[in-house]
């Protein structure tokens, strides 16, 4: 990797270490956090630039307050939640920048965390503005980064103050670039993507850049049946499925690409119809030549894709995942989905498979379908993993290079 870590730093004893920190977390109509996963895999990081004798101040964003402060978006929410992973005191400061900060550096101890209020309060952080990072970074020695769900993005607190400082990754933000470099831009081959989503519109980018990099792509989810209508699947239409008329020459163009790079597309060959929109309704699963023309919509995909990519994935040795096979957030119609987890996760248990999952509906899906915890690596960046797959050079990663 060539980028500076926390290894780089040198002597941090008594030093300031401003921790850009991603504690943009669930929370529920009376204030409590649903899911600590950020908070939980940012302890880590923060315990060791402790242990080497670091006074460990943490800034985030938290919520679309858009410049203005409320308690709603306040970060004092999580204040409890972070001092449990944590187990030490963690104090808070009603404020990023200014007098009440600078107090609250100087007379903090060693034993705790100082947790500053969230960063877009000001719309400063947004713009990038680097007065704001000036001031931001003003009371610490050096600034760790371990905000890789926020990397996308050139905000102040993510570039401009990383400037200002000696700066590194922290150990979470590492270990996200180490996955999917070893994932994407140095794969262990054959390399299998699956990708899905509701329309091919919206992932474009990801799929011209997969179709050059990966061995076999398979294409699920509502953008599937644009492809399918592509390849001539006539039964495919707008009113029982998702399929993009306007999108058919794009879905041809990037099918004849991926063939000039000997990348396999694997598309749906079954599919399950159901007559309604809703948990355990009447379904049944057709060929791709009888799927019923109206009344039906197609929902997921069946036994026999599910057979098929299985099968695709036993020949590979690295997989990338984006994007769930049908509708998994109702049963049954998380059946593939489920099936497919479950075998990359048993492959990736046996030393047979790297495997890399990311976004927010991928990581639900595996939660789901209760392997989560058995791939080799599951990224809790949206936007960010998104564009890392699409080829794009994250801001906040480049500032950190070596």
């Amino acid at each position: 990797m060539n980028y500076k870590t926390i290894n780089d730093l040198g002597d941090l004893h008594n030093k300031v270490v401003m921790l850009r920190a991603d504690l943009n977390v669930p929370m529920d109509e009376n204030f409590n956090v649903t899911n600590t996963a950020r908070i939980d895999r940012t302890v880590p990081t923060i315990k060791e630039l402790m242990s080497k004798g670091a006074k460990v101040v943490v800034i985030s964003h938290f919520g679309r307050p858009e410049g203005k402060g409320d308690m709603k978006n306040s970060l004092s929410h999580i204040v409890s939640d972070l001092e449990k992973a944590l187990g030490k005191k963690v104090v808070f400061v009603e404020d990023c920048i200014g007098e009440k900060v600078e107090q609250a550096v100087k007379s903090m101890s060693s034993d705790e965390v100082l947790l500053l209020e969230n960063l877009r309060f000001y719309n400063e952080e947004k713009k990038g503005d680097e007065t704001f990072a000036k001031e931001l970074v003003k009371v610490a020695d050096f600034y760790v980064s371990d905000a890789f769900s926020t990397a996308h993005r050139a905000h102040a607190s993510m570039v401009a103050a990383a400037k200002e400082l000696p700066a590194s990754m922290g150990r979470l933000m590492e270990e996200e670039v180490k996955a999917l470099e070893g994932a994407l831009s140095n794969p262990t081959r054959p390399l299998i993507a699956i990708v899905g989503g509701s329309k091919v519109s919206t992932k474009l980018d990801l799929l011209n850049n997969l179709v050059k990099k990966v061995d076999k792509l398979v294409i699920s989810g509502g953008m599937a049946h644009t492809f399918m209508k592509a390849k001539g699947i006539d039964t495919v239409n707008e009113a029982n499925s998702l399929v993009q008329m306007d999108m058919l020459e794009t879905a041809k163009e990037i099918m004849t690409v991926a063939q000039a790079n000997n990348c396999e597309i694997i598309l749906p060959e079954d599919v399950v119809v159901s007559k309604e929109f809703k948990p355990n309704a009447e379904h049944k699963t057709v060929s791709l030549n009888n799927i019923p023309a109206e009344g039906w919509s197609l929902l997921d995909v069946g036994e026999k894709t599910i057979a098929a990519i299985n099968e695709k994935l036993d020949e590979c040795k690295t997989l990338v995942w984006n994007g769930p096979l049908g509708v998994f957030e109702m049963k049954p119609f998380d059946n593939a989905t489920n099936k497919v987890a479950e075998h990359a996760a048993e492959l990736t248990q046996a030393g047979k498979l790297m495997s890399v999952a990311g976004g927010g509906d991928t990581v639900s899906a595996l939660e789901n379908a209760g392997v989560a915890n058995k791939f080799s690596y599951i990224s809790t960046a949206g936007g960010a993993f998104l564009e890392w797959m699409e080829g794009k050079e994250l801001p906040g990663v480049a500032v950190l290079k070596k």
